[in-house]
């Protein structure tokens, strides 16, 4: 019989060798065609760079300067004024401080009503055709046509109708309705706001109905089913439904229609041309007729970076605002 005091412990198996590390060679070696992405995405760069921030640094150095059409031949060689355009453009006792704010409390009425309106607009279409029935699919053409039309051609029909003796707005309402008893000048003196206003809402609306149209889509229609079984109405189901699931598309469009329409220059230029009424005074236009009417181009460059930091100030300040909304909610 064995003393178990003479057991001897369990024997393990050697550990397996470790595999032979290999000496640092240095840098991994680049996988050939490394240098493609690279490559295609050159052209766009070079070409934001010629097309966009060139341009921009040009007129930021230009706003240092006295240029003026006694410099144009060689506008290099302008005078170097430091402020001199930011202080005449921002000082309210003078004149052209004076009618720059003028335009700006102009744009900025113009800007809110328009984005108002047709957002409204664009909202009320996108809803009422959000359920499948005969002819949607006309009808929504048909609320494309002012974005698909050509702005050119669009702006100038609206020229046509709006002239006070052969327009067709004037017939309409003067001689067919009744309503005016006399035919008002819809492109000069006070109702130029009125009609500037009429042209960009048309323009403008049928694209918030088509980005409203696309963020309905992603909605499923079994919350409206549920919502409506629960026994909400029609807006109750919009405003607890549509209105928090659109919130991402609200808050690029509404940013995106400001933008556009706080620097529009087409639809004055093209409704009025040279002959600015003081109604119509949109600021992308008095910047033009500052820089071109007047020659001085400085001032102008001034005017144009005074009003790129004011659409930077107030796009940092939405975003922010919007995000810490979101976080929040």
């Amino acid at each position: 019989m064995s003393d178990p005091g003479d057991a001897t412990a369990p024997t393990t198996s050697p550990a397996p060798p470790r595999p032979a590390v290999r000496p640092d060679t240095g840098r991994r070696r680049r996988k050939s065609g490394w240098w493609l992405p690279y490559a295609l995405l050159a052209p766009a760069v070079v070409l934001e760079l010629v097309i966009h921030l060139v341009p921009m640094l040009t007129g930021i150095w230009m706003s240092f300067t006295q240029l003026t059409r006694f410099f144009i031949r060689s506008w290099t060689s302008a005078p170097f004024v430091g402020l001199d355009n930011y202080r005449v453009a921002l000082d309210i006792d003078g004149a052209v401080g004076r009618s720059l704010l003028n335009s700006f409390a102009i744009t900025c009425a113009y800007t809110v009503i328009v984005v108002g309106v047709s957002w409204v607009l664009g909202m009320a279409a996108a809803v009422a055709l959000q359920r499948p029935f005969r002819s949607r699919s006309g009808f929504r053409t048909l609320f494309l046509v002012p974005y698909a039309l050509p702005v050119y051609a669009g702006i100038v029909t609206w020229n046509f109708m709006l002239q006070r003796d052969s327009g067709v707005i004037n017939h309409l309402l003067v001689d067919n309705l009744g309503v005016l008893e006399e035919r008002p000048f819809w492109l000069i003196g006070g109702y130029a706001f009125i009609s500037i206003l009429v042209v960009a809402v048309w323009r403008m609306w049928p694209f918030a109905f088509l980005m409203l149209t696309a963020g309905l889509q992603s909605i499923p229609n079994d919350i409206y089913e549920a919502a409506a079984v629960d026994g909400a109405h029609a807006f109750r189901s919009w405003r607890s439904i549509t209105l928090p699931m659109l919130r991402p598309v609200n808050l690029v469009l509404v940013l995106v229609m400001f933008l556009w329409v706080f620097n529009d220059f087409n639809t004055p230029y093209i409704l009025f041309g040279t002959a600015q009424p003081a109604a119509g005074d949109l600021i992308s236009f008095h910047i033009y007729n500052a820089s071109f009417l007047t020659w001085n181009f400085g001032a102008g460059a001034a005017m144009s970076v005074l009003l790129l930091l004011f659409l930077l100030l107030v796009t940092g300040t939405y975003l922010i605002v919007m995000n810490r909304r979101s976080r929040r909610a």
